[in-house]
Parts: C-alpha cells; sequence; structure tokens
C-alpha cells in the first residue's frame, strides 16, 4: 500500500462545513444570529417526546444522525447532549444559545424520526380523542398511559424544579399529560406534506417582524 492511501485510510472522515439538508428549513432573519431560550426549549421537549415514544431513542437519533450526515452539526452523543441542555428549563443548562444551524438540524432530527414513528403517533392520539369522547381517563389506555408516564418521568429526572414553570407542571400531572399530548400532536405535524417547515415556523411565532 502506497503511502498516501495508508495516510487516506487511518484519516478521520471529513464532513462537509454545512450539510445540505438544512436547506430544507429557511433562515430566520435574527440579529443576534441565535435563537431565543423559547425555541431552543421547544426544540428539546419535541425530541423528549420522541424519547418518551420508544426505547432507545437517544441511540435512535445518533443513528438518524449519521444518515442525514449531520455530523459537522453534532459531532457526538455529548454533543448532542450540550444541544439541547440549551433548553432554559434544563437542569444542566448550557446558558449557550443555539445557532440557526444548530436549531435546523436538531429539527430535522425530530422530524425524521417523527416520521417513522408515523403510526404509532397516530395511534396514541386517535386513542386519546376516543378516551375523551367516552369521557375515559387516559391512563386507562395502556400504550398512551406508557407515554405520558415515560414523557413525565423524563420532564420530571431532566428539568429543574426551580424553575416556576416546571415546578407548575411536576405539581400537576393532568397540566403535564397536555404538555405531553401537544407535542406528540407537533410531532405528527412534521411527519405531513411541509408540516416539518410549519413547525419550523412555529418555533419562532412572536419572534420575527
Amino acid at each position: 500500500m502506497s503511502q498516501s492511501a495508508s495516510i487516506l485510510s487511518d484519516s478521520q472522515p471529513v464532513f462537509p462545513s454545512k450539510p445540505s439538508i438544512l436547506a430544507s428549513l429557511p433562515d430566520i432573519p435574527f440579529a443576534s444570529g441565535v435563537c431565543s431560550p423559547h425555541t431552543q426549549q421547544q426544540i428539546d421537549l419535541l425530541l423528549l417526546a420522541i424519547e418518551a415514544l420508544e426505547l432507545g431513542a437517544s441511540e435512535q437519533m445518533l443513528v438518524t444522525i449519521r444518515q442525514l450526515e449531520l455530523q459537522s452539526v453534532i459531532k457526538n452523543r455529548v454533543s448532542l447532549w450540550r444541544l439541547r441542555c440549551s433548553n432554559p428549563w434544563r437542569r444542566s443548562y448550557s446558558r449557550e444559545d443555539l445557532t440557526i444551524d444548530q436549531a435546523k438540524a436538531l429539527v430535522i432530527l425530530a422530524g425524521d424520526r417523527a416520521k417513522r414513528l408515523t403510526v404509532l403517533i397516530r395511534q396514541l392520539l386517535l386513542a386519546e380523542q376516543q378516551m375523551r369522547e367516552k369521557h375515559l381517563p387516559l391512563e386507562n389506555h395502556f400504550r398512551l398511559s406508557e407515554y405520558l408516564e415515560r414523557f413525565r418521568a423524563h420532564f420530571g429526572s431532566r428539568m429543574n424544579r426551580r424553575r416556576a414553570k416546571v415546578s407548575a407542571y411536576l405539581t400537576s400531572e393532568k397540566e403535564l399529560n397536555e404538555l405531553a399530548l401537544a407535542y406528540l400532536s407537533k410531532l405528527l405535524f412534521c411527519t405531513g406534506t411541509k408540516g416539518l417547515q410549519r413547525v419550523w415556523y412555529s418555533l419562532f411565532d412572536g419572534e420575527v417582524a
């Protein structure tokens, strides 16, 4: 083997500085160039809802990051965790704002995972509708109850109870369930035609002139 070939085989993979898939979401014209805390919070909760939907979701997210060639933005597991810690509700809040490209990468990741879970998401939302129509507790439906329980568990273990809004959710199982269902609906919206773009715009409601 030639020296040049040996060097090439031992080198680390080179990723494009800006993945082309980021262009699927429009740029948002912020003077600061970074996302607001509210936007960062919503993105993290989208991913939290996915974690509540499937076991091993974190590993699946890392696989999806590689498949979507997003490694130049989300390098590894630690990088993903740090980006999610931009959510000000987090116990491990990083105080580092997401750039638009980082936010796009996370939303595209959430959208891709949501598409793979479309059937389950539809089943759970249909179950919610049926339980409400029958005036039955949501917990009476096993799979829906399982999703809500996981969402509450993830939320309780990762969010900062000293934040007033977090504390309010943690003292009201009903309110936290409604939050979990709201993000389940957002995930379903991601799976529709142009849904991901609409969810992307919704993250910035009231923030763009």
